[in-house]
């Protein structure tokens, strides 16, 4: 199989999983409600967030249509980077780590710019998909769904900590989707095995 064909595949592959999960947890879980995986240590926790991964936030609506748009150019500058990678024949596990990133990138900015007009809110109950009364939001406006939540440890400062005694520690807060892990995985790839992967680039 060639190069270009195995990105086209990965791409494919990370799209379907990321909005199978996504449209499963919308359809079938309210926001907030958690489904425990691996006792307390993995948990399905459904939120929906505005803004970028990890659950970061961008405010308002102008910061979120700025952050769509500015999802949209990247996607397309990814596109044309992977593609000058193909044709060079570059490292392998480079084009896949940057096709791993562009999945992730089209995974997300399908939330943003279709859901809020295909889904009911899910405050209350699942949401519906292709609701009577139409979404909850219009074009670009939609929310991104994550749904993995990891506190692995899950403890407080002690008492005696010069940095807030006796609050909660929890690590790893963030909730997350699998959009963010594939470009996670993608930059790590990239930054761990760089000299590597662009040794042959020229």
């Amino acid at each position: 199989m060639s190069l270009g064909k195995k990105s086209i595949l990965l791409i494919i592959l990370i799209l379907f999983a990321d909005q199978f999960l996504k449209i499963w947890v919308k359809t079938h879980m309210q926001i907030g409600q958690e489904i425990h995986m691996l006792g307390n240590w993995g948990i399905l926790h459904f939120i929906e967030n505005n803004g970028m991964a990890f659950g970061m936030e961008m405010g308002g609506k102008a910061g979120k249509f700025v952050l769509s748009i500015f999802r949209i150019l990247a996607i397309g500058g990814i596109g044309w980077f992977l593609k000058s990678l193909i044709d060079k024949k570059a490292n392998p596990g480079l084009i896949l780590a940057v096709s791993a990133i562009m999945a992730g990138a089209i995974g997300n900015i399908i939330d943003s710019a279709f859901y809020g007009m295909i889904f009911s809110e899910s405050f209350t109950q699942p949401a519906i998909m292709f609701p009577p009364g139409g979404g909850y939001s219009s074009f670009l406006h939609g929310r991104v769904v994550d749904m993995f939540y990891f506190p692995i440890i899950n403890t407080h400062w002690p008492e005696w900590s010069p940095f807030k005694p006796g609050e909660s520690f929890i690590f790893f807060r963030p909730v997350f989707n699998i959009a963010d892990s594939a470009i996670t995985c993608g930059v790590l790839s990239i930054v761990l095995f760089q000299k590597k992967m662009f040794r042959d680039l020229s």
